[in-house]
């Protein structure tokens, strides 16, 4: 026989109904707000940067076009500090994403930030030493004793130390002076410095005749180039899969276009909207393909630079906690887009040495072949 329940039982059990069902509802609704800090200072107006597909994501709105609908917000956040003053903003919980060079993710990871790296987004970028226009310095070997400024904490900080070391050199037989991006420039410009790391904002002091380009890992081992990527707080990942996969769908779709060599010159001229001008995004990509320097792949160049840079900075005592990169890299959203867009070939894979995976594997089979 069954038991009616009572008007006030009936109730009762109506509304717990209802507000496990606005749970549920709850947790599968958009954000109010997507933050995406970005380890630049940026430039232009609206403030953008350039070197990156998500440069061009920026420039043409396609993340607000994306979430247009959805009732959440996005917010783009530029750090002249770079890359340490992402780390503060993604601790303090200020971003969810952020767009940030390998040494300052390693130093988050090892510090304990729980992020997940979404996809590469500007690899294999090039690091150059400039110096005053009327200096007499010629080589990496003239930066002894010399007061030479370094960006500390940032993805070109290791590279210079291992550029140092090629020519039998370390960080103490230089006179390091910690300046951001801008505060190099100007500091070369009044010879406040001797030389100094840094990227392809030195092309513009060259080209106006204030500044000398001496050195560049342009064309050498992929190990001196930098990497940066595309990562997101673990907790926003956890709580918020839908809108992590639409942002990782742009950013697939930004390093597509970015990536057509069709594209080449509207690409630079976008990008220097940030200030950048032309002339030094031709010279910081002469003789790259666009494809290569584009591929949002978490493929096994990615991962091994990532863990090399690790194990190089708990040796040098950058960190003081050992980071792997095993758990880190969360590829199931770039798979997703890769293939909702049909571009799970459109990129080269490449191994560890830098050297695409496909040739290697040929070369292993034909090897196998011939015994």
């Amino acid at each position: 026989m069954r038991t009616l329940l009572s008007p006030r039982s009936l109730i009762s059990r109506l509304m717990l109904g209802a507000a496990l069902c606005a749970v549920s509802i709850a947790s599968l609704a958009a954000p109010d707000v997507v933050r995406i800090g970005v380890a630049t200072a940026g430039g232009g107006d609206p403030i953008t940067w350039g070197g990156s597909p998500g440069g061009v994501a920026r420039a043409n709105n396609w993340l607000e076009e994306a979430f247009q609908g959805t009732g959440t917000q996005v917010q783009w956040l530029f750090f002249k500090g770079a890359g340490p003053a992402v780390n503060e903003a993604l601790s303090n919980k200020q971003i969810d994403f952020a767009y940030q060079g390998d040494l300052p993710s390693v130093v988050g990871r090892s510090n304990g930030l729980k992020t997940r790296i979404l996809l590469g987004s500007g690899v294999r970028n090039n690091l150059y030493v400039s110096t005053p226009k009327d200096s007499a310095l010629q080589s990496l070997d003239d930066l002894k004793d010399r007061k030479v400024s370094i960006f500390r904490g940032t993805n070109g900080h290791l590279v210079a130390i291992n550029v140092l070391a090629s020519r039998q050199l370390t960080e103490r037989d230089i006179k390091g002076v910690n300046l951001d991006t801008g505060s190099a420039q100007a500091a070369l410009v009044s010879n406040g410095v001797d030389a100094a790391f840094g990227g392809y904002e030195y092309f513009k002091l060259r080209d106006q005749g204030l500044a000398r380009i001496i050195y560049s890992t342009k064309g050498q081992d992929p190990s001196f180039t930098r990497q940066a990527a595309l990562l997101v707080r673990e907790d926003f990942e956890k709580e918020n899969p839908a809108a992590v996969q639409r942002v990782v769908d742009v950013f697939v779709r930004a390093a597509q276009w970015s990536s057509d060599e069709q594209n080449r010159d509207a690409l630079f001229k976008l990008w220097a909207r940030s200030g950048t001008p032309y002339a030094s995004w031709q010279a910081e990509f002469d003789g790259e393909v666009l494809a290569v320097r584009n591929s949002p792949l978490l493929d096994e160049f990615l991962a091994a630079r990532y863990q090399a840079v690790a194990d190089d900075a708990l040796k040098l005592k950058l960190i003081r906690r050992p980071v792997s990169v095993d758990g880190w890299f969360e590829p199931r959203y770039l798979n997703a887009a890769l293939q909702k867009a049909d571009l799970s070939t459109r990129w080269t894979a490449f191994n560890a040495q830098g050297q695409p995976a496909a040739a290697e594997r040929q070369a292993n089979a034909n090897a196998a072949a011939a015994r």
